[in-house]
């Protein structure tokens, strides 16, 4: 394992970077659970809840909140195009717009990083970087964007597409579209264009502002941006793509990256060829953070623990899983007998998925779409780990040494009880193994400082991409051409 360097830890270890994994629905990973009675996830339309929300995780030091999105239903499950399984469960359904409710939440916290989903196949983006900027303003650089392609065809045909352009192409397409970001965030406007020069009169120096008149395949965007420059300029890059053209697309772009597996050994592979490739752009490959996804259920004792899973569990709704899993994997279970053993199904996508589900939990004699349903109620497709503190921490430190993550987007089971429990007591189990901080690296500070622990590195580091976008101040724009 490497080391973090400046940040205090001892040689071996990682200090964990700990996001809250959240989205503007009820339930979200785990379907059903809106449904148990300490569960309040179904007021996830007020503004209080959120807020509530925030403070919690920044009295415990969470690094951000992490708010997943879709911009459709899961339609695929007893489909084609049936929405009733999730509608009736609530699964991912209804969901409200994640970007929204930021402001609310930064205005009553000051480190708290906030990583926003926000996809780039149906999205202009010199619409996407003024709401980008705004925010990040508003938050005084505490925005990250989870750069995603989509993949649902329920959101396709909502936003004036037949279906969804092909997988590739979707890369080719959020390629093009981030360098046009890159412009507008960090070629539009020298650092200090803004002089607010009130004897002069002069609000910006327009010689400091120009067009970056791009012209591409698929966007045409003359520009300038219409934001002067925000704290962070290019909000911290989130990414979750683990197809070959998602793992070129995050190891060029990418600062932090969301895995999920239920075991450290399905996504180690894919952890170690990112960082690899991550070299042949020219990047340290440990300035690409690995998150996995986690669902801890946490007891005093174990038995405890048992408890809490068992009965949780109990409120889960297996349509409502079987509706996640169809628009995750694009298979209706449906299809399929109720006792029908799916290891020997002819679906490569089914089959791959149960072997690396009865790898993590081998006590499971069949695998059958009830099985499948009942595995995803807690905790979705990610690892779920029920135990003591000290068992719970033990996992997350077999994921740090088998898998390379860097940290955990942590998944609810019931909200907030899940994030109240890893406050109270798998936090401080974490750091008495010195594997989490006691206060932010940088109190006040931008999403970027806080993942890196570098304070005055409120842009992309020096080594990314975007970087090389920036306009520098005291540089005439001869003397700086926007990067293609």
């Amino acid at each position: 394992m490497a080391s973090n360097e400046g940040n205090g830890d001892s040689p071996m270890k990682k200090s964990l970077i700990l996001n809250a994994f959240v989205e503007m629905c009820s339930g979200h990973q785990s379907p059903g659970l809106w449904s148990h009675p300490d569960d309040t996830s179904a007021d996830f339309n007020s503004v209080d809840h959120w807020v509530n929300l925030a403070k919690l995780l920044e009295d415990a030091k969470f690094h951000g909140i992490f708010i997943a999105d879709v911009l459709g239903g899961y339609d695929v499950y007893k489909g084609p195009k049936n929405l009733e399984p999730a509608i009736k469960s609530g699964a991912q359904w209804p969901v409200n717009e994640p970007l929204a409710v930021i402001p609310a939440m930064a205005a009553v916290t000051k480190s708290l990083g906030f990583g926003v989903t926000v996809a780039t196949t149906y999205e202009q983006p010199y619409h996407l970087a003024r709401r980008l900027s705004t925010v990040d303003h508003l938050t005084k650089g505490r925005l990250g964007w989870n750069v995603v392609t989509g993949y649902l065809d329920s959101a396709a045909r909502n936003l004036g597409h037949t279906e969804q352009p092909e997988h590739d192409e979707r890369y080719t397409i959020a390629e093009e579209y981030i360098r046009v970001m890159y412009k507008l965030f960090e070629s539009s406007w020298r650092d200090d264009a803004v002089i607010l020069d009130r004897d002069r009169r002069i609000y910006t120096d327009p010689a400091r502002v120009r067009e970056i008149n791009h012209k591409g395949k698929y966007y045409t965007v003359p520009g300038p941006h219409i934001c002067q420059p925000s704290p962070q300029r290019t909000p911290l890059l989130l990414q979750a793509g683990t197809s070959k053209a998602g793992k070129t697309f995050a190891a060029q772009h990418a600062e932090a990256i969301f895995v999920a597996g239920h075991s450290p050994g399905v996504v180690a592979k894919n952890v170690k060829e990112v960082r690899e490739l991550a070299k042949e752009f020219g990047r340290d490959p440990q300035d690409v953070k690995f998150l996995a996804l986690i669902c801890p259920i946490i007891g005093r004792t174990e038995e405890e623990a048992q408890k809490k899973f068992e009965d949780y569990a109990s409120h889960g709704d297996i349509d409502g899983a079987l509706a996640l899993f169809g628009g995750w994997t694009g298979v209706d279970l449906a299809v399929y007998d109720d006792d029908e053993e799916l290891r020997h199904v002819e679906s490569n996508a089914i089959r791959s998925a149960v072997e690396a589900w009865s790898r993590a939990a081998p006590g499971i004699p069949k695998w059958t779409k009830l099985t499948v349903g009942k595995h995803i109620t807690v905790g979705g497709l990610g690892a779920t780990v029920v135990g003591t503190p000290a068992q719970v921490a033990d996992a997350f430190e077999q994921w740090v040494s088998e898998a390379d993550v860097d940290g955990f987007n942590i998944a609810y089971a019931i909200k907030p009880g899940t994030f109240v429990d890893v406050s109270e007591l798998l936090i401080p189990e974490l750091r008495k193994r010195g594997l989490f901080w006691d206060d932010y690296a940088v109190p006040g500070g931008t999403y970027r400082e806080n993942i890196y622990k570098r304070p005055n590195q409120a842009g992309p580091l020096d080594e990314h991409i975007a970087s090389k976008y920036r306009w520098r101040a005291g540089v005439e724009a001869v003397d700086h051409k926007i990067p293609e």
